[in-house]
């Protein structure tokens, strides 16, 4: 089973992708980002965005998408953009006919780590763990997006490091 993990970000939008095999052994197969250029109009960007995910869907055809929901920050201009990037990214996969789920931080956390209020790095740590990667993967987007990856996965065989499913 592969799984998506999506981190939607109108400057940078992290991709990661898993595989989950019939052990339930988890792979990374890559990880990546979609920049869009802040000079460009909105609409643009949100265009590039579909278009960039589009292809990759079309080409890596995931079982699942994980997309995290939205955290209302202090910034009301960045929690727009992200809602308008999230609107693309979740009409997309429906286009595509690809099951989404989409996890609240607090949740998102709670199932990797086993505590809703771990920060960046615990996060980052037990994804290396999980995923026995020898590093940190770069950009922190690409890294949320392979949490969220992770999360799916987990999710589908009913389990959470926490011990929370």
């Amino acid at each position: 089973m592969k799984v998506l993990g999506i981190d939607p970000g109108l400057a940078t939008t992290g991709l990661g992708l898993i595989e989950a095999d019939e052990r339930q052994k988890l792979t990374v197969v890559e990880w990546l980002t979609i920049a869009t250029p802040a000079g460009l109009p909105l609409a643009d960007r949100l265009e590039e965005i579909r278009n960039d995910l589009l292809t990759y869907l079309q080409e890596h055809k995931p079982d699942l998408a994980v997309v995290e929901r939205l955290f209302f920050s202090t910034n009301v201009k960045t929690a727009f953009d992200v809602a308008q990037v999230r609107g693309v990214i979740l009409l997309t996969l429906a286009e595509q006919s690809i099951a989404c789920l989409e996890p609240n931080p607090l949740t998102l956390k709670s199932c990797i780590t086993g505590d809703g209020r771990a920060d960046k790095r615990q996060m980052q740590n037990m994804i290396c763990r999980i995923l026995d990667l020898t590093e940190i993967p770069k950009p922190d987007d690409a890294a949320d997006a392979l949490a969220l990856a992770v999360f799916g996965a987990l999710q589908q065989r009913g389990l959470g490091i926490g011990g929370r499913g």
